[in-house]
């Protein structure tokens, strides 16, 4: 029991690594889940569009992004991002490894994110569509100001849930190198793992994955059970109307 103490929670451990866990490896985790979540959105939208566009074109373009990375093992997507691009030659982000961290988990999240928008947008009623081209809006226009704004709102709790896995994804991108000042939280546990042959900073890194993910899965079921409720009563209350619209007619 003691080695097994020793091994998983050892207190002068966890107390020398936690420290750069939190200055370091929480700030790069954060920045890399944030920024890749936001490239999901921008680009999953577009992709979402083109998935619902009439012209076949687009639309067989962006089922075959989606189904790819989607197919694709996360670990596979970001090696061939983040160490086959360099060494192609396509250096957008130089030779530092940061910036092709933030691409590879934001395309790998984009393809989700367009099937969630898309999800959300096709469970709006056509009718309010049609209602805003009748008020004399292009297509883009009552899309952009009618119709995304309530899809999205629909598929939030999915949006959110999408951004959990993100942060965990996250932790993949130790594979690509990165240099001190650019570690997220497992690389950092993993590497003062491999001088030690202690576990228990790996245990500390968890803790801090635990400390995002787990209030943020709550949020999301509340805010999941809220949706629902608020679906419930609206459906409630359009019984009796409709009911006094029949003993009107």
């Amino acid at each position: 029991m003691d080695e097994f103490l020793h091994t998983f929670f050892d207190v002068d451990s966890i107390l020398t690594i936690l420290p750069i866990l939190l200055t370091e490896g929480l700030t790069n985790t954060l920045i890399i889940s944030v920024s890749a979540v936001i490239a999901g959105l921008i680009l999953g939208l577009v992709l979402a569009m083109m998935l619902m566009s009439r012209l076949w074109v687009l639309k067989v373009a962006a089922r075959i992004y989606v189904d790819v990375f989607r197919g694709l093992p996360a670990i596979l997507t970001i090696s061939l991002v983040g160490l086959g691009f360099p060494a192609a030659g396509i250096r957008p982000f130089g030779t530092s490894p940061f910036g092709y961290a933030i691409l590879a988990v934001g395309l790998i999240s984009a393809a989700y994110t367009a099937e969630i928008l898309r999800s959300g947008i096709q469970s709006i009623d056509k009718g309010q569509l049609q209602a805003g081209r009748s008020l004399g809006m292009t297509y883009f226009h009552a899309m952009r100001k009618i119709v995304v704004p309530q899809g999205v709102r629909n598929v939030l709790p999915a949006l959110t849930n999408r951004f959990i896995i993100d942060i965990k994804e996250s932790s993949l991108v130790y594979l690509l190198g990165l240099s001190v000042g650019q570690r997220e939280l497992y690389f950092i546990a993993y590497q003062q793992q491999a001088v030690t042959y202690n576990s228990s900073a790996l245990v500390a890194a968890g803790i801090c994955y635990l400390m995002m993910t787990v209030p943020l899965t709550y949020i999301v079921n509340a805010w999941d059970r809220r949706l629902r409720s608020g679906r419930t009563r609206r459906r409630a209350n359009s019984v009796p109307n409709e009911s006094a619209m029949e003993v009107a007619k």
